[in-house]
């Protein structure tokens, strides 16, 4: 009689890459859907496209890119804080790195952990920024992609879709 060894399954992102689950598409979709939010409003705030940002206000025409948001949040209860935080160069800069960064990360899934951190960070002071909010006591639409950026880090969601299963960004935990 053959005796069969049966290895136990573990739950790392190498065991997943060989069965996905409709769970693990769905967590890619957000994750490619969340950094293009991100990357285009670089690339419109870069360049003006006209969707948020008119030609004439883009960064590379030398408008600033944190201007306009920050500059309507006077009346807010932190406004005089972020107010006097727009157009800095350095905020400017490091505004659109972030936003750069994690759009990219996001849509290659690579430094997904990274990225949905900064990401949050971004958008709790983004939703900070325009406390108290005039359509619901808390929630609106920051605070729910900061939700589903840290299910992205929890759930390893750049193994599906992504470049996350490169053996590269495997070995190298930052990479994840």
């Amino acid at each position: 009689m053959a005796t069969t060894i049966h290895q136990p399954v573990t739950h790392t992102s190498v065991a997943r890459a060989e069965h996905k689950t409709p769970a693990d598409y769905v967590w890619a979709i957000a994750r490619i859907s969340i950094g293009w939010v991100f990357l285009w409003a670089f690339l419109d705030k870069t360049f003006g496209f006209g969707f948020a940002t008119p030609a004439a206000k883009a960064w590379i025409n030398g408008g600033s890119p944190t201007t306009g948001f920050l500059k309507g949040t006077g009346e807010h209860a932190l406004g005089g804080f972020f107010t006097g935080l727009a157009g800095q160069v350095w905020v400017d800069w490091l505004f659109m790195a972030g936003l750069a960064g994690v759009g990219l990360a996001l849509v290659l899934g690579i430094g997904t952990r990274i990225a949905a951190g900064a990401g949050t960070a971004m958008l709790l002071l983004m939703w900070a920024a325009e406390l108290p909010l005039t359509t619901n006591p808390f929630m609106d639409d920051h605070l729910i992609y900061a939700i589903v950026l840290i299910g992205l880090a929890l759930t390893g969601a750049g193994t599906t879709l992504g470049l996350g299963n490169l053996p590269i960004v495997q070995r190298t935990a930052w990479l994840k």
